[in-house]
């Protein structure tokens, strides 16, 4: 299992906070994912809320790694989401019910174990359609 498998199925699919200390510096940066007002995930702190926000959003949510690389210190992943919109708001919108589907890629630059910074390109804009 590669170190992205690892953390899509312990800290997004089984919903493991703990995963989250185990598997990320406390300084790491998550360029491409952004808080409601719009600032950029910075630090283990600012990752949490924002992993807890969208767990609660989509509390059935499933991440599927369909292929990953690694080439030294990063691994690059590209992967399908799933889930429904059963959980709390998201960005000020009621639980909708629907299912979303939509594809994303991330980059993990890994030391020591850790995520020390990501870059995440994920389709929210189709996510977003498809609660409407």
């Amino acid at each position: 299992m590669t170190f992205a498998e690892r953390w899509f199925e312990e800290v997004w699919n089984k919903g493991r906070e703990d995963a989250i200390d185990e598997m990320m510096s406390p300084h790491s940066i998550g360029h491409g994912l952004t808080h409601p007002e719009g600032r950029e995930v910075d630090g283990m702190t600012a990752f949490r809320s924002f992993h807890k926000s969208f767990r609660s959003a989509f509390p059935d949510l499933h991440i599927n790694v369909e292929e990953a690389i690694i080439d030294g210190d990063r691994t690059a992943a590209r992967c399908l989401v799933t889930g429904t919109h059963t959980g709390e708001a998201l960005a000020g919108k009621a639980a909708t019910g629907k299912p979303i589907k939509f594809h994303g890629m991330t980059m993990f630059r890994v030391k020591d174990g850790k995520i020390v910074e990501s870059w995440n390109n994920f389709d929210f804009t189709t996510m977003y359609k498809q609660l409407e």
